[in-house]
């Protein structure tokens, strides 16, 4: 394939203020501007979207930016049909770049007479024309195996690490990384390495769907400082609950660290009003006015990692160079100074 000077970027309507992050990254790390391809992404007035591209692309390297977040179904229509676009306009090459892949807890039967709806999605974005994926934290990894094409997983827990050893400077000997379930216990493991911390399970048992009936600790959290991390923080009550328990269990203080905060419904207010002393997501989803205004509620930035991550994409070399502290660390300009 022919390479052209530049990537180009293109961004459906669900995460701008991202795609312009990346954008200005971008023009810092290559000394040329590179902004996002002009386009309108709209709705007729029956909800149809329709896109149309106002620059050529014929023989780019293109990278549509675009978390398929709440509203899931209009977010991965509008990157289906930005695909399509692209692929009819003669691009050499399609990468979704989805900060937050929707649809990916629906990745197995659970029970009779279910979908498994992430290897739908995947196969709907194969048949677009889009020919690789990069995401971060997929709810299980098994989804990259969904797709017939290339799919980079990027991690926050990198970046996490950086916050908590910026934050918790002189306090890393009280850290213990809490798994709020047993299936997030590989993650919360991964992250207590990066940082040398013990690790503790809060074992949940639920009676029926969005309602738990018993929460145990796994593990000595006396005057701990508890780190709670997971993928997702979607209404916040198992979080919330999490939290509580460890308190109860002489925990000192508990700190969450959620890759994805969807944070649908009563889930500002929940945070906002429990024992968390600090919830810290990323901003692959684009917070809502009520995220940025919680006063516990803090926001690290993705669009340095993913605007690397493009770039090692678009050169044809390593991603997987980004999982180390020692990369990220001056690719976040010296935003975290660990000590």
């Amino acid at each position: 394939m022919a390479q052209t000077t530049e990537p180009k970027l293109i961004s459906g309507n669900a995460n701008m203020p991202l795609a312009k992050a990346i954008a200005r990254r971008m023009s810092l790390h290559r000394g040329v501007n590179v902004g996002l391809v002009d386009a309108r992404v709209e709705r007729f007035n029956d909800g149809e979207i329709f896109v149309e591209v106002y620059e050529n692309v014929r023989g780019e390297d293109m990278f549509i930016i675009q978390p398929t977040s709440n509203p899931a179904n209009d977010n991965l229509m509008e990157l289906l049909v930005m695909a399509d676009a692209l692929r009819r306009s003669s691009a050499a090459r399609v990468t979704a770049v989805l900060p937050y892949f929707g649809y990916a807890r629906q990745d197995r039967r659970t029970k009779a007479r279910t979908p498994i709806t992430a290897k739908m999605v995947a196969n709907m974005m194969v048949g677009s024309g889009i020919e690789r994926i990069l995401t971060m934290d997929l709810h299980a990894a098994q989804i990259q195996g969904f797709f017939d094409i290339p799919v980079d997983n990027l991690y926050a827990s990198p970046v996490f690490a950086l916050d908590i050893q910026n934050e918790f400077k002189g306090r890393m000997d009280e850290l213990m990384v809490i798994s709020p379930d047993v299936g997030g216990v590989a993650r919360a493991r991964e992250l207590a390495k990066r940082i040398n911390s013990p690790l503790a399970i809060v074992d949940k048992r639920r009676e029926k769907p969005g309602e738990i009936a018993e929460m145990t600790v796994i593990g000595d959290v006396t005057d701990k400082v508890c780190l709670i991390v997971d993928d997702i923080c979607d209404t916040a009550g198992t979080l919330c609950k999490a939290a509580e328990v460890l308190m109860e269990n002489g925990a000192k203080e508990v700190h969450s660290y959620i890759s994805h905060g969807v944070m649908s419904g009563p889930a500002v207010e929940r945070v906002s009003n429990s024992v968390m002393k600090s919830l810290v997501i990323t901003d692959s989803i684009a917070p809502t006015p009520a995220v940025k205004q919680a006063t516990n509620i803090r926001i690290v930035p993705t669009a340095p990692i993913f605007a690397q991550a493009i770039l090692n994409i678009w050169n044809g070399t390593s991603v997987s160079s980004l999982f180390d502290a020692d990369t990220l660390e001056p690719i976040y300009d010296g935003m975290y100074k660990p000590g």
